[in-house]
């Protein structure tokens, strides 16, 4: 069925400005097929399936949350301001290894309506739980997303090859998934656990898939401090010396403690960055030097992390955070403006987690959107669009988010989620497991 939406601006690139003042999209199965000026003719609208009146509402590419684990989703607020390796190893690990099937559904359904309500039609999931199930769950939502089963090398030689091969088997069986809206990955979870011989085994596997590779990279100062006492080099330069960046595509999460050389590193190998401001505040592990790696040339995609470190999986506000911080490090306002922040929310992330003709309101492309409500009073003038989006909207100003030209919330009303149901179970979930440790 054809779709109209008229009387709205669009944030389009096929435009030099960013922006349609005033116009209409046309998407036909699951594609924009026109983005024009002006008024639809009387043809367009009565050839239309669906016409919508957006009665001077914004249409925004749908936000890309390059790097989270939704499976933690009942963590949210279990457990606050520890140091990072503390925080996983006395906090984390020990309610996970309690969660069971029912809990981890209920913590992926929360995150999925928190996503969706929040503008996000994309997203990288990175855990080790039922995954398979989830995949069938996006499915079954309308999302997009980029699955990976995560790997922890500490343990036997035997249990690495179990996890691989489990790891390798999802990766094929849901890979192009989802009429191509799920993409996969292999995912080493971080140098401090994985070690260099087992991360050696999931690089080889990832160039026979041709897959991209996700990994956690320099996130505390304490694990590149104990990853130079054992191996005598920086995580990274520790990958390029095994030889492991020049043979598959990578995309790290945080890339905190990364100095000059490092960011050459990620220039020369073409290594993408997911930024997680929020969490790494949080948790106290610093601020990751992306004014540095823009200009050097490294894609920069914005994610969130679980809830259990950021609290929230709002890219609303990861977007205006990953905007301010720098600007304030540096003492230079200059430092990512507006338009850039959103490329890293929107077609950055998109062509990291490898999502092809997504992240932009094009023709050609699927039809992955956001409608914003502009008519707030934190909103107006209405005339400053970009600065608007990043340093001043809210979530709730989204009234509307399609994915392959399919409405998952219409009127800020989810249509493929039982919200209620889902919360009612996360909290019954959560004392449930709550009470096992």
């Amino acid at each position: 069925m054809s779709i109209l939406i008229h009387t709205v601006s669009i944030r389009t690139d096929e435009k030099s400005s960013n922006w349609i003042e005033d116009g209409y999209i046309i998407i036909n199965e699951g594609v924009f097929k026109k983005i024009a000026d002006g008024k639809p003719s009387e043809k367009e609208l009565t050839e239309a399936g669906e016409v919508i009146n957006g009665r001077g509402k914004w249409v925004c590419p749908g936000l890309v949350n390059t790097h989270g684990h939704a499976g933690m989703s009942l963590l949210r607020g279990y457990s606050d301001d520890l140091p990072l390796d503390q925080w996983l190893k006395e906090k984390m690990w020990p309610f996970e290894g309690k969660l069971d099937l029912e809990a981890t559904k209920a913590a992926r359904g929360l995150a999925m309506v928190e996503m969706i309500r929040s503008g996000t039609t994309t997203f990288l999931e990175m855990y080790h739980l039922f995954m398979h199930e989830f995949a069938q769950d996006i499915t079954d939502a309308g999302m997009r997303a980029t699955l990976m089963r995560s790997m922890i090398g500490l343990c036997s030689k035997e249990e690495q090859k179990e996890k691989l091969l489990e790891a390798v088997e999802f990766a094929k069986t849901w890979h192009k998934g989802a009429d191509s809206r799920i993409q996969t990955m292999l995912a080493p979870h971080a140098p401090y656990t994985c070690p260099p011989e087992f991360i050696e085994m999931i690089v080889e596997e990832a160039i026979k898939l041709d897959l991209p590779i996700h990994m956690h990279l320099a996130e505390t100062r304490k694990e590149v401090r104990e990853h130079i006492q054992q191996y005598h080099h920086h995580p990274l330069e520790h990958l390029e010396k095994l030889g492991f960046l020049n043979e598959a595509r990578w995309l790290f999460a945080h890339g905190v403690h990364l100095n000059e050389e490092h960011i050459d590193l990620l220039a020369e190998y073409k290594a993408g960055i997911s930024h997680n401001p929020i969490s790494n505040l949080k948790l106290g592990s610093g601020v990751a030097p992306i004014a540095e790696m823009l200009q050097k040339g490294v894609e920069i995609g914005i994610g969130t992390d679980s809830v259990a470190s950021n609290n929230t999986l709002d890219m609303i506000e990861e977007m205006r955070m990953a905007a301010f911080i720098h600007k304030g490090i540096a003492e230079d306002p200059i430092l990512i403006p507006a338009e850039v922040a959103i490329k890293m929310a929107t077609k950055n992330g998109a062509q990291l987690l490898e999502h092809d003709k997504t992240g932009e309101i094009k023709t050609g492309y699927k039809a992955d959107f956001m409608i914003i409500d502009s008519h707030g009073a934190h909103m107006q003038p209405a005339s400053n669009r970009d600065s608007h989006i990043v340093y001043a909207a809210k979530s709730s100003d989204i009234t509307d988010v399609y994915v392959d030209g399919l409405p998952l919330m219409r009127n800020k009303e989810l249509l493929t989620l039982d919200e209620e149901k889902i919360k009612f179970e996360a909290n019954e979930h959560y004392q449930r497991v709550r009470s096992y440790i």
